[in-house]
This record gives structure tokens, C-alpha cells and sequence, in this order.
């Protein structure tokens, strides 16, 4: 493939699962590339980051002068935006919103074409759920425009990382029997995340595209026991024992995937609701525009189990969304007012070099642990996931790397300066706002000095009451991972793990982040 001329082509949604995948190929592909997110640091820290075609914008959706001024001088722009879980219940107005300043983007910006990523199913359909019938709306706003759209509409995307497969894939490698609801004998006809991303680019290839509305799908229609039963045998386990039940409705089928998958229930809902209704291509006529070889749901359940196996899943439903700032945790001045920054302190020195210490606690979490009572770790995991936190399930990316947006179990990397600071911000249930932060200070060639830090910012007397609580068991809990962290170098202390007090950060106050 050649771009047809030097214009940028956007990426709206560059962070997320399809476009973290789709930006690499288009440069592979010879385009210039303008991937825009709301966290651009996610982007930065990509593999294919300083590739030198591609420039990196932060652009919100839901911003039209941001989205407009992303959207300026180029040659089309792929929408992979979805609001599955924005705004509590109102995620049908912000994609409406989003659509609508996509549109008005596309026209100021002189725009050819906008290519959208969609849900296949039938609109007239009653059963169809809120958020299918939301994609559907999206695509008809997209196409009102001045700007030609091209709309391709998928089932379930299979993929390493997707959120469909991982909780295909915890259902079957952890449940021998299942009890299910009654869509489970419902059609589908899934697509491999590869063939996907080779029709998108493809509509950049073929003008014939523009304008119209096309069914993508791999070449079997199945149901999802079907795909039970194929995952268990590419996964060389036995034949799961599948009971379907009328009274297990697409709520609580959210509540059972997100107490056995690391999806949360937020995600599992819109996904099991989709799963309700009939969603078969009724229109092949991409095939002939854009001919490839389709994966067959067994040859693409296949090749993500060895992207998992080889530890190179390229992306995840956990990178998408918004990277929140915690300016709390930063700010010094006195006149920020709004609450108290509670923090504790713990530091060792270690007979180490500071790069052996970072790439100890570069492994920390997932398979890994935490080197120190990853017994309360996992019970605090349990608790979150009984409160409808994230839990420990979502592990990690990489068992060694790590990257700015990755998860660490119920914590996700806020920022990282290798080989000094690692800042991590937690996303378990809390009646606050959480942080922990290490630092790694080398006193000279062959000692270095760990530093782990607690910042908690209280929300009310709840807040307050907790941080007292578990101010105890932190000594306990982090100065046995410091210890823990130096044994896993096999480097002896040269100082015991001790508590001091960080420095004050004074009152601060939480960012209104909308």
C-alpha cells in the first residue's frame, strides 16, 4: 500500500485497542499519521512513537475546538471512539456529542472522508441493546455531513487484549462448568482484530468505499457455546460443561464476568447485551472491494493464545480512557485549599545498583507479586472485586516492562523516569485518592537507596478513618517489600527498611476533571 498523497490521516481514539494497532500499520504502510488522544503520554511512550511520520496531538471528542484544530489539514481521520462507560448513563449523549463535533471537525478541517468503526447488528431489531442502537446512531450522524463516511460494522472482535477474548478466554480457563444465559445459542459471526485493521486501512485504499455503509465478519457464524467450546480445544483443555439458564439477564451475566474476568462489569454489560441479539453480516460487499485471506475463528482464537504465550499482546481494552493527572500529589502552595495530603515513607539501602533496583520493581505485580504478603494483596484484590473495584485480575501488559497507562494489578503507571521514579495510581475502590510512588537514589556505583511513598487524599471523615486504619499495616506491608525487593536482587541491605516522613505537600485540592 502507498498514501496517495502527503496528507496527515487522524486517528481519533489512538490510545485505545483497534487504534493502538492501527496507527503502526498505517505508518508500515507509508501515511503520515496525526494520532490524537486525550493522554498523549500514552502515545509517547508506544514502540512506534519517534517514528518521524507520525506527530501526536491531545484532542478530546468532546472538545470541538481541540478536535477541529487536530482534525485541520488532514486527509481523512479514522473514528474509534465509543463511550461505553463515559458519563454514568449518558454515554448515548456524549457519542452523540462526540459524532456531531467530528463532523463539524471533518468540514472545517477540509476533510475527504471519515472512516468509523461500528456494531453489526439490526437497528430495526428490538431487542438490539442501548449501546448497539448508540454505534448505529453514530454512524447515521457521521454520514449527515458534508464529509463522505465509510462505516464498517463488526461483531465481536477477536484479538489478544480484546475485552471480548479475555472474557472468552477467563470463562473457559478458569469455570469447567458454566452456567449461562440463553444468548449463548444466539448467531454471531466474529472477526479477527487482523482482518479488521486491514479493511479500515483498506477504505483508505478504495474511494469506492466512501459514503457507504458495509457488514465486516470472519468467515463463520457460530454461537458463543461454539466459541466455548473451540477456545477449550485450542487451549488443550477439556470440554467445558455449559447449563443455560432463562433467568441469568445481561446485568448479572456483567456481575458473573467481572468476579471471574479482570472486565469489569461497566464493560461486560454493553458486551453481553450485544450478545443478545443477532449480529450476522447481511451484506459481503466488502469482500469483493477489499479481498483478503479471513481468519477463521479458530485460526484467530489460535494466533492471540500465541500472542499471549509469547508475552507480545500489542494492545488491550485496559489502555482506553483518559489518563487523569493527580495534581494533588504535585502541588506545594499554600493557597490550594480542599484537603489534606495524608503520605508515609519507607527507605532502605541495598548493596545494588540502581538499575538492578528498577528492574525489580519493574516486575512488581501480576505473576510477579509484590515480594511481601501477596496473600493481603490478593484478599484486598477480592474485597475491590466484591465492591465492584477492578480487583488483581487485570495483572499486567508485560511481566518485565512497563509503560505510562500500563495496569499493575489494581494500580495503573501514572508516570515513569527509568531508572528513578516509578509513580503508580490506584483504581481500587477507596473513599479517596490514592498514590505509590518509588524512588530509586543511588548513593554511589554499587549502593542505592529504595524509597516508597504513600500519598492519600482523603474524601471526608470516611477517608480519614481509613488512611488511620491501614497506617499500621502499611509498616508492616511495605517494609517487608523493601526487604523483599532487595532479596529479589540478591543483593544484601546495607540499611534495614525504615519509616520516615516525606516531605509536607501541604493542603491541596482535587482537580475537577468533569
Amino acid at each position: 500500500m502507498s498514501a496517495s498523497n502527503n496528507k496527515p490521516i487522524l486517528v481519533a481514539g489512538a490510545t485505545g485497542y483497534v487504534g493502538g494497532r492501527l496507527v503502526p500499520r498505517l505508518l508500515e504502510a507509508g501515511y503520515r499519521v496525526r494520532a490524537m488522544g486525550r493522554t498523549p503520554e500514552k502515545i509517547a511512550c508506544r514502540p512506534w512513537s519517534s517514528h518521524p511520520e507520525l506527530e501526536i496531538v491531545q484532542a478530546d471528542v468532546l472538545e470541538r475546538d481541540s478536535l477541529t484544530a487536530a482534525a485541520n489539514g488532514c486527509r481523512a481521520a479514522f473514528y474509534l471512539v465509543h463511550s461505553m462507560i463515559s458519563a454514568r448513563r449518558k454515554f448515548a449523549e456524549v457519542d452523540r456529542d462526540s459524532a456531531l463535533n467530528m463532523v463539524a471537525a471533518a468540514e472545517t478541517g477540509g476533510l475527504d472522508q471519515i472512516i468509523y468503526l461500528g456494531g453489526l447488528g439490526d437497528a430495526a431489531d428490538e431487542k438490539i441493546s442501548k449501546h448497539l442502537r448508540s454505534r448505529h446512531e453514530v454512524g447515521d450522524i457521521l454520514h449527515s455531513g458534508a464529509v463522505p463516511a465509510t462505516t464498517l460494522r463488526a461483531a465481536m472482535i477477536l484479538g489478544s487484549g480484546s475485552a471480548s477474548f479475555e472474557i472468552l478466554r477467563y470463562l473457559v480457563e478458569h469455570l469447567p462448568v458454566m452456567v449461562t444465559p440463553r444468548w449463548v445459542h444466539t448467531p454471531s459471526q466474529p472477526i479477527a482484530i487482523s482482518n479488521v485493521l486491514n479493511y479500515l486501512i483498506g477504505c483508505l485504499e478504495h474511494p469506492e468505499t466512501a459514503g457507504q455503509i458495509f457488514d465486516i465478519g470472519g468467515p463463520d457464524v457460530l454461537t458463543y457455546r461454539d466459541l466455548l467450546d473451540i477456545y477449550s480445544r485450542e487451549a488443550g483443555l477439556s470440554k467445558r460443561l455449559i447449563v443455560p439458564v432463562p433467568v441469568l439477564t445481561p446485568r448479572l451475566s456483567s456481575y458473573w464476568i467481572h468476579l471471574v474476568s479482570p472486565v469489569p462489569a461497566a464493560i461486560a454489560r454493553p458486551l453481553t447485551e450485544g450478545l443478545s441479539s443477532e449480529a450476522v453480516c447481511r451484506d459481503n460487499r466488502i469482500r469483493d472491494i477489499i479481498p483478503q485471506q479471513l481468519l477463521t475463528c479458530r485460526e484467530a482464537i489460535r494466533m492471540a493464545l500465541d500472542r499471549i504465550g509469547q508475552q507480545q499482546v500489542e494492545t488491550c481494552w485496559r489502555d482506553a480512557g483518559e489518563l487523569l493527572p493527580a495534581e494533588w500529589a504535585y502541588c506545594g502552595d499554600a493557597e490550594y485549599t480542599g484537603g489534606i495530603v495524608l503520605s508515609d515513607g519507607y527507605r532502605a539501602r541495598i548493596k545494588a545498583s540502581g538499575e538492578q533496583i528498577w528492574d525489580a520493581i519493574c516486575r512488581l505485580g501480576g505473576d510477579t507479586g509484590w515480594h511481601y504478603g501477596d496473600r493481603l494483596w490478593r484478599l484486598r484484590g477480592a474485597i475491590d472485586s466484591l465492591l465492584g473495584g477492578v480487583g488483581m485480575r487485570r495483572g499486567r501488559r508485560h511481566p518485565a516492562q512497563l509503560q505510562v497507562g500500563d495496569t499493575v494489578d489494581f494500580w495503573r503507571v501514572l508516570e515513569i523516569s527509568a531508572p528513578h521514579r516509578l509513580l503508580l495510581l490506584a483504581e481500587m475502590k477507596l473513599p479517596g485518592k490514592a498514590l505509590l510512588e518509588f524512588e530509586v537514589i543511588s548513593i554511589n556505583p554499587l549502593e542505592t537507596e529504595l524509597r516508597m511513598i504513600s500519598r492519600f487524599l482523603p474524601a471526608g471523615l470516611a477517608g480519614i478513618a481509613y488512611w488511620h486504619m491501614i497506617f499500621i499495616l502499611h509498616r508492616h506491608v511495605f517494609k517487608g517489600m523493601l526487604d523483599g525487593i532487595a532479596k529479589s536482587t540478591g543483593k544484601p541491605l546495607v540499611q534495614v527498611s525504615e519509616y520516615f516522613k516525606p516531605e509536607s505537600q501541604d493542603t491541596c485540592k482535587l482537580p475537577d476533571h468533569g
